[in-house]
């Protein structure tokens, strides 16, 4: 006799934490993964330098997510930090001759350690102190690049040009194939920040952002997970920082590391939906081709209106980014991975999804 059962149900534990929970999700994986190596083949022009920005911006919002999602700890200095491991692997890559493979993991470990210098005032401050404390690392790190070691640093232009990667003898300058390189450690970094979220790192995180008085009464050391987030954080922005700078071939303030972009970063996590898995993929994926979207209707109303060109063209992006995000702040404040959990949910219960 054949038992049949509306809906999916986990029957053991190691179902329920697993990832791709099915068969035909790991097929699904597979497939999604060489339709993404290929896509850029068909339109090199415009999706693989797209798949870079969206790769690398990933990243750098994998690491807010855990210091901001998780831990509770707000900051406002994600693209300093990015900066800060662009100019680490640019000046490896350029005077010890380290390849790539080691320059990105370098990068991550120095940004990681200027990360635990501004995340001190975390043990003190917390909210909207802990934000203007932060913001601090948006101004002097720029500043420091511009008007220290000049030499070095590239001085008031505040910018050095970085080595395309070669790896087996190939050089890996084309966006087409960068995109690989980009991928494959965006891979790397997603499967180690889902499996912080899984240890008693990532949830330590969550007992202090719910409740840190709480949290302490039970054991946890405030001061050392707020660090650690901070570490993780800063070392995630210096990998971004890392594959931005070689792709760009290219780092300093020009190439955009401003406060702007860090605010930026905090809007794509709230769109995508702060301290999820899915948040930091959904927020970068969208704000980057409304961004394209953004740029084409500026310059649709700049011909429109020839006398208001020069105000679209530089105004109209960030006008449609901050519309774009009260709307979702109104009418979806999880964000769309919220809304995709809500879709799945109502797919296991089916025909019952109500």
């Amino acid at each position: 006799m054949t038992i049949r059962t509306a809906g999916d149900f986990d029957r053991h534990y190691e179902q329920d934490m697993r990832i791709l929970r099915k068969p035909q999700q790991a097929v699904l994986a597979v497939l999604a993964i060489i339709a993404i190596l290929i896509a850029p083949r068909f339109n090199q022009s415009y999706w693989a330098p797209t798949l870079n920005q969206i790769a690398y911006t990933i990243i750098a919002l994998q690491g807010l997510n855990i210091l901001t999602g998780l831990a509770g700890q707000i900051s406002l200095g994600q693209a300093s930090f990015m900066l800060v491991g662009g100019y680490s692997s640019a000046l490896m890559s350029t005077h010890w001759g380290l390849p790539i493979v080691l320059t990105i993991p370098l990068a991550a470990l120095t940004t990681g350690t200027i990360g635990l210098i501004f995340g001190l005032p975390s043990l003190r401050v917390k909210g909207f102190y802990l934000a203007m404390a932060t913001l601090a690392a948006q101004f002097i790190i720029p500043w420091a690049t511009r008007n220290l070691w000049k030499p070095i640093l590239g001085g008031t232009n505040g910018a050095i040009d970085v080595p395309s990667p070669e790896m087996f003898g190939i050089a890996w300058k084309e966006p087409m194939n960068f995109f690989i390189i980009a991928f494959a450690v965006l891979i790397i970094t997603t499967i180690l920040t889902n499996n912080i979220t899984r240890t008693r790192l990532g949830r330590a995180f969550v007992a202090v952002r719910d409740n840190d008085l709480a949290a302490e009464l039970l054991g946890v050391n405030l001061y050392g997970y707020k660090l650690r987030a901070f570490f993780i954080a800063a070392a995630l922005a210096g990998v971004a920082g890392a594959l931005k700078a070689h792709y760009q071939r290219g780092v300093g303030t020009e190439f955009g590391y401003g406060l702007q972009d860090s605010i930026f970063f905090l809007g794509m996590l709230v769109i995508g939906g702060m301290g999820t898995r899915l948040g930091p993929f959904l927020g970068a994926i969208t704000i980057v081709l409304l961004d394209d979207v953004a740029i084409w209707m500026g310059e649709l109303l700049a011909h429109v209106f020839p006398d208001q060109a020069a105000q679209l063209l530089t105004s109209f992006r960030p006008i449609f980014f901050g519309l774009v995000l009260i709307l979702f702040l109104i009418f979806e404040p999880r964000g769309l991975a919220h809304r995709w959990g809500q879709f799945l949910a109502a797919w296991r219960l089916r025909p019952f999804a109500r």
